[in-house]
């Protein structure tokens, strides 16, 4: 076994560690992981690694190291549980190893998830490994889009959902930070469907030219505008940078006008986050796993499901055209990626699919 290791307290300090694989324990499958995409969001999960229990999916033998996972195809290449079949190739939540074990439980022809011990506190979401061959929403010509966008599109979707349909009051404008993220283009993707929402992107200045090239935007400003914000009608700020002084600024520049503040990710890792005072409304974390759970009791999991999958496959055809993926294989290779990846050095028009 190879595993990427990152130090928690020093995301830049990182190496590869081999050890010779154990035999597999009964009730386990080995599976060997095939592809993966790495994003900023991967970043975040470094980033909230100790908050949000993010290292506890993949320990690693040294507790100052972690494991972060990643959303990738994974194919079973030994197993001793009934149902999970070697040649078996699944989707899930995979660490930056060439293989890991799972412990196979709630198996089904459609999907398993890894009873494993350590990963029963996390939502349920991470732990299922779903069954290509039974996976409606998988389709052999968009695997790399499934794997750089299922995750994000999920949660661009559900932050559509809940401002637009359960949020209240619901916004005219949504102000949207980090607009070149791939999770952010999601959710304008869904806003610009709707109808009727006047979206406005805050980016660099060196992604503002991909940023307005997609089209999803009503409107692009830099950073450096924002104190200079103007939104029609009631406004919502979702926060994918998390940059307390950015933050600051919309909250000042917008005032009565903004109705909720959203925080979801840290693509600013490395920006100083000391909280700032704010002028209501208070911002609130969006943690995608409660609302969704919550929305499958509402519509019914099987509603949402295909609500979902349509809206998906729509974005992938959609993001061809202002993402391409870029494939790179190897242990150095993964190693420049996520240094890149780190440094935002990563072209938003680019896609990175890694193979150990």
């Amino acid at each position: 076994m190879n595993d990427f290791l990152i130090r928690r307290d020093d995301l830049r300090d990182v190496h590869w560690a081999k050890q010779d694989p154990p035999p597999l324990a009964a009730g386990h499958a080995r599976l060997k992981v095939e592809a993966f995409a790495l994003t900023a969001n991967n970043v975040t999960y470094a980033t909230f690694g100790e908050a949000m229990k993010y290292w506890n999916f993949f320990p690693a033998a040294d507790p100052a190291f972690g494991r972060v996972p990643v959303w990738g195809f994974a194919t079973v290449t030994q197993s001793n549980v009934e149902g999970v079949d070697v040649g078996q190739r699944v989707y899930g939540y995979l660490p930056i190893s060439d293989e890991f074990d799972v412990q196979p439980v709630k198996v089904g022809k459609a999907s398993f998830v890894d009873g494993v011990a350590h990963r029963q506190a996390m939502a349920p979401i991470y732990n299922t490994y779903i069954f290509t061959s039974a996976d409606p929403s998988y389709d052999a010509a968009y695997e790399a889009q499934q794997m750089l966008f299922r995750p994000l599109f999920m949660t661009g979707w559900m932050i559509d959902d809940a401002l637009m349909e359960t949020g209240e009051p619901v916004p005219e404008t949504v102000v949207i930070s980090s607009a070149s993220s791939k999770t952010a283009l999601a959710l304008a993707h869904c806003l610009k469907l709707r109808g009727g929402v006047d979206t406005l992107a805050l980016t660099s200045e060196g992604n503002r030219e991909f940023v307005e090239s997609t089209g999803l935007y009503g409107r692009v400003r830099t950073y450096a505008d924002v104190d200079r914000l103007h939104a029609r009608g009631l406004t919502a700020f979702v926060d994918f940078l998390g940059r307390p002084s950015l933050t600051a600024d919309v909250h000042n520049a917008l005032r009565d006008r903004l109705v909720r503040s959203i925080v979801i990710g840290v693509t600013d890792w490395e920006g100083n986050r000391t909280p700032i005072a704010l002028p209501d409304p208070q911002p609130e974390f969006f943690f995608v796993p409660t609302y969704a759970a919550d929305r499958a009791k509402t519509l019914g999991a099987d509603v949402l499901n295909a609500k979902l999958a349509q809206s998906l496959m729509g974005f992938y055809r959609a993001s061809q055209a202002f993402l391409q993926p870029k494939e790179m294989k190897g242990p150095d290779a993964i190693d420049a990626a996520w240094h890149e990846t780190l440094d935002a050095a990563v072209s938003p028009s680019t896609g990175l699919i890694l193979s150990p």
